[in-house]
């Protein structure tokens, strides 16, 4: 079980002090939301902040490409130090080719949907991706309302992915806090995404993660 803060919360104006603190705090691992303005209405940041983070801290790096072309960007993320790139079933037109190839790089695959996408249009993936990442809320924009109608998705990957010699991960992200995290878990969900639920005092990072991590166990 892992618990991934969500960059997307943190101080941008200190992001060296921030990376650093949230990995002593007890994370896992970083996530960190990619957005083009254009698959989503919202514009984040690219691989030369990755770059610039990736010399100060050793956290597992959950690049999430929520972008319209995501897989002419692959090259320049991994350089970037991404430990795992994950795409958006709408975006790739050949999900098994495609994904095996980014695999071949040498690094992680996630695979993602957005919330009114079916479950049914990832299961065919879920054997060759390191991850399946849940939204549970619309994707580009951070502190939205959790959307439980979602949950019945991760129950669904976990009964297929107990099918596996060798089941990804099953991450979810939005609205992840106290009051929802148990419900992740309970259906099957082992890597948590938290933005807000996290990122409030520096001082209480480490109670935030630990209180999670508790509830989601």
């Amino acid at each position: 079980m892992y618990i991934a803060p969500s960059l997307l919360s943190a101080d941008f104006s200190n992001l060296e002090k921030e990376v650093k603190a949230i990995e002593k705090a007890g994370a896992d691992w970083l996530h960190l939301d990619i957005m083009d303005g254009n698959f989503v209405p919202n514009l984040t940041f690219g691989p030369s902040v990755i770059k610039s983070i990736r010399q100060h801290s050793q956290l597992f790096f959950d690049v999430h490409l929520m972008v319209q072309n995501p897989l002419d960007l692959v090259d320049s993320y991994i350089k970037a130090g991404a430990n795992q790139l994950t795409f958006h079933i709408e975006t790739i037109k050949n999900p098994m080719k495609e994904l095996l190839e980014v695999k071949s790089k040498g690094v992680k695959v996630g695979l993602t949907l957005k919330p009114k996408t079916p479950v049914v249009d990832i299961l065919p993936f879920i054997d060759i991706v390191d991850t399946v990442l849940v939204m549970t809320v619309e994707p580009g924009f951070g502190g939205q309302s959790f959307m439980k109608d979602q949950l019945s998705k991760i129950e669904t990957l976990k009964i297929e992915a107990q099918k596996l010699a060798n089941p990804p991960f099953i991450e979810v992200d939005g609205g992840i806090n106290k009051d929802t995290i148990r419900l992740c878990a309970q259906k099957g969900a082992n890597v948590f995404v938290a933005g807000s639920a996290i990122f409030t005092e520096t001082s209480e990072y480490k109670n935030n993660i630990k209180n999670l991590r508790n509830l989601a166990e």
